[in-house]
C-alpha cells in the first residue's frame, strides 16, 4: 500500500502515516479516485491528543480488520 501521507506537512496527518488504512490528503485527487471507483470517502477529522488518547488511537488502528473496513 503507498504510503500517501509520507510527505504531509500536518502534524495529524503525520501521526498516521503508518496506520493500515490507505488514507488520502483532502483535495481533488481524493475526490477524483473515489469518483472513479464509485466509493464513499470517510472523513476523519481528527486533533492531536493526550498521549494516553493517542495510545489508545493507535492500538486501535493497528488491529488488522480496522483497516479492512
Amino acid at each position: 500500500m503507498a504510503n500517501r501521507l509520507a510527505h504531509a506537512t500536518s502534524p495529524y496527518l503525520l501521526q498516521h502515516q503508518d496506520n493500515p488504512v490507505d488514507w488520502w490528503e483532502w483535495g481533488p485527487e481524493a475526490l477524483d479516485e473515489a469518483a472513479r471507483r464509485d466509493v464513499p470517502i470517510l472523513l476523519s477529522v481528527g486533533y492531536a491528543a493526550c498521549h494516553w488518547c493517542q495510545w489508545r488511537a493507535k492500538k486501535r488502528s493497528h488491529r488488522s480488520r480496522s483497516g479492512d473496513v
